[in-house]
Parts: C-alpha cells; sequence; structure tokens
C-alpha cells in the first residue's frame, strides 16, 4: 500500500526559501565578523596633531663695505743742487746760423710718371665704329682672312678681343680674351689694328677711355 504525501509537505518547493534564508544569515555574519571590535569597543585614538606656531625670524641684512685700496704714493722729485752743473753734450744746440745747412729731400716727378687715365667699362655713350655696328660687321667679313693652318687642322669657332677706345677715338693695347689657336688669334689681332679711328666713348659729355670687346667667328665653309 503506498503512502501518499501531501503537496505541501514536500520540502523540494521550499527551495529558494531556504537557499534566501541561508544567504541572509551567511551576510549577517560576515558583517559582524567585520564589524567586531576587540577591548572596550572604543575606536584606537591616533591622537592630536599639535602644531606649534612658529615664530618668523627675521634675518638682518649684512652690508659688506668694500675698502678702496691705498692711494699710490705721491712721485718723489729728485732736487738738483744748484752746483751740479750739465754737460754741454746733453743739451741739444737748437741756434741757426749762416752757416747751418738744411737738406730737403728732392723728390723726383719724373720717376712717378703722369697718372694714366681711367678705363672705363660701362658709359653713358659707348664708342662706336664709323658708320655704326653694319659697317664694322663688313668691315671684319671683308679683312679677316682664315689662317691656312687652321684651315688644315679644320679647326673653327670663335676668337674673343679686347681692347681700349681712347679719347680720340684710337685703338690701343689689343688682347686676346679666349683663342682657339693655329693663327686665328693673331688674324683677329691684326683686324683689330687695321681698323680706322672710333667715335670715342663718353660720360657726362666728355670723351673718355672706354674697354670694348668684340668676338670673331671663324667657320670652314
Amino acid at each position: 500500500m503506498d503512502l501518499k504525501k501531501s503537496p505541501k509537505a514536500d520540502l523540494n518547493l521550499q527551495r529558494t526559501l531556504f537557499f534566501q534564508i541561508g544567504l541572509c544569515l551567511a551576510l549577517a555574519g560576515t558583517l559582524l565578523a567585520f564589524n567586531w571590535r576587540k577591548g572596550d569597543g572604543e575606536a584606537a585614538s591616533l591622537g592630536n596633531l599639535k602644531i606649534e606656531d612658529l615664530t618668523e625670524m627675521e634675518i638682518p641684512q649684512t652690508e659688506q663695505k668694500v675698502t678702496p685700496p691705498p692711494p699710490p704714493p705721491p712721485p718723489t722729485l729728485e732736487i738738483v743742487p744748484d752746483e751740479e752743473i750739465i754737460e754741454e753734450d746733453e743739451i741739444a744746440s737748437t741756434e741757426v746760423t749762416q752757416e747751418t745747412r738744411i737738406e730737403v729731400p728732392i723728390i723726383d716727378m719724373e720717376e712717378e710718371g703722369p697718372s694714366e687715365p681711367e678705363i672705363f667699362l660701362v658709359v653713358e655713350e659707348m664708342p662706336s665704329f664709323p658708320g655704326g655696328e653694319e659697317e664694322l660687321l663688313k668691315f671684319m667679313a671683308e679683312n679677316t682672312k682664315y689662317p691656312p693652318l687652321a684651315r688644315e687642322n679644320g679647326l673653327q669657332g670663335n676668337v674673343f678681343i679686347t681692347f681700349v677706345v681712347d679719347e680720340r677715338g684710337r685703338i690701343d693695347k689689343v688682347k686676346v680674351l679666349r683663342g682657339i689657336g693655329g693663327g686665328c688669334d693673331e688674324e683677329a689681332i691684326r683686324v683689330v689694328k687695321s681698323m680706322p679711328q672710333w667715335k670715342p666713348g663718353k660720360q657726362r659729355g666728355m670723351p673718355v677711355r672706354v674697354q670694348y670687346n668684340l668676338p670673331f667667328r671663324f667657320t670652314l665653309r
């Protein structure tokens, strides 16, 4: 004969309640353990920190007096007695007589020579060939001859000549700035020296010496 239990007597239905009660008891025990105090239950006192009043002390400023250095001793004067005689050699004679000769240095003006006029590179009015630039190119083409040595060796290029046109338009100081050799440099110098007088350059309305550069082009045909 099986005995039937009442549904209200089944403990499995009260499991959640028992779990909550147990959890509350465990929490209460934990809090009790943390709040447990030894002795008379009074909290230990760390004491009161007493800060004494600090009296500010004024530090007196001490001024250091710099002692100036002692003044230098006064110079001693050597007293020469009146009886002491100074030798005549010690006194330079300044007397000038008719026999005294004064040597005057002679400046030789011939050694210095006259100063050379200034040579300008750029002036207000540059020197020009008679008839202008077209006549200059025409003169160069008609008077320049190709050197045989340069022709045989196939030399060609530009030769740059520099010269000075003086106050009268004359050609002076002809030099080669850059050459190619083979007789072309000498031919360019020859042509420049054979030029007629130029119209001189002017600076502030006055004729001046001006340096002029002229290129010669040697080309084989």
